[in-house]
């Protein structure tokens, strides 16, 4: 058995890409896209038809419109490929306006829908600032499932948990790429590694939290940089692994453990936590990781959010 089937014994499998025509050879259950996966699928020869079929189509619609329609059309295309969900992002420019992240996402449910996609099958992705969490919240209580993205710190997930979302997605990849730069040359790749990786750490600190307390969000791993991470965190609810990394998994032969447990986590000593929004605010400032990973990520989504647009005029 290689390390994919493996790891797919104690995990969700998801699939982190735009790129939908890899997705039948690695079987996920789910998948998960964003504005910067998007851009670089439509630069691909195979995807351009798509972007300028929906322009075409959409051409008379406000640009923000036909920037949701395009990203529900490569997630229905995606539904026809997956058994599960796909995840689809609210425009990250909206990451600190809770009624308009809320609209926004409610129109690309409405759009979903209108092409006959059951709302079950879609999670509406929201990055972790205290208005995107109260966004989400609110789309829960109306029956719309959401993934909170861009989440670094502790805090975030325990407002995450507080307002019911359905899933969220630490970052590893992130994590462990801002420790590694903060060390400079005195970071040990060896010692740092595996369990002992921060970004790793990170999960598995939320994973405990919220099965010892029985919080339902599902905790779906995200944004790896090699497969030794995802190994570490294989018995986690999901994860959402690029095709590049699938593809060394489903390389591999060597034997793959689980390394976390839901039964464990209920018998570790934990205080339980809350977050108002002040404290909310003071704890994510305290970490100056996941304030600058969240600052930059709500960027660089933003900024290939605009190319994407760009592209759609030029279509």
């Amino acid at each position: 058995m290689n390390q994919l089937d493996a790891l797919k014994q104690f995990t969700t499998v998801v699939a982190d890409t735009g790129d939908f025509k890899q997705l039948a050879q690695y079987r996920p259950q789910d998948a998960t896209t964003n504005p910067s996966l998007i851009l670089k699928a439509v630069q691909k020869p195979e995807y351009a038809p798509l972007l300028g079929e929906t322009v075409e189509r959409f051409r008379a619609k406000p640009l923000d419109e036909t920037m949701d329609r395009l990203l529900v059309r490569f997630g229905t295309e995606i539904l026809r490929i997956i058994p599960g969900r796909v995840s689809t992002e609210v425009d990250a420019r909206l990451s600190f306006d809770e009624e308009a992240t809320y609209t926004r996402a409610e129109r690309i449910v409405e759009l979903y829908e209108a092409e006959g996609v059951p709302i079950d099958r879609v999670l509406i992705k929201v990055a972790a600032t205290w208005e995107g969490i109260q966004a989400a919240g609110r789309l829960q209580r109306r029956g719309i499932n959401t993934n909170l993205t861009l989440l670094f710190s502790f805090c975030q997930a325990i407002a995450c948990g507080q307002a019911k979302v359905q899933l969220i997605s630490p970052f590893v990849g992130r994590i462990y790429d801002w420790y590694k730069k903060t060390a400079g040359s005195s970071w040990d790749e060896s010692a740092r590694a595996g369990a002992n990786d921060p970004g790793v750490q990170s999960v598995r600190q939320i994973y405990e939290y919220y099965k010892h307390f029985g919080i339902a969000t599902e905790v779906m791993g995200a944004s790896f940089r090699n497969t030794g991470q995802i190994l570490a965190l294989a018995g986690c609810d999901l994860l959402t692994i690029s095709p590049e990394l699938l593809a060394q998994l489903a390389a591999s032969e060597q034997p793959v453990a689980r390394a976390l447990d839901a039964a464990a986590a209920r018998s570790v000593a934990l205080e339980p936590v809350n977050h108002d929004e002040a404290s909310f605010r003071w704890a994510l400032n305290e970490d100056a990781m996941a304030t600058e990973k969240l600052a930059e990520g709500i960027r660089a989504f933003a900024v290939d959010a605009v190319k994407l647009e760009k592209l759609m005029q030029a279509a």
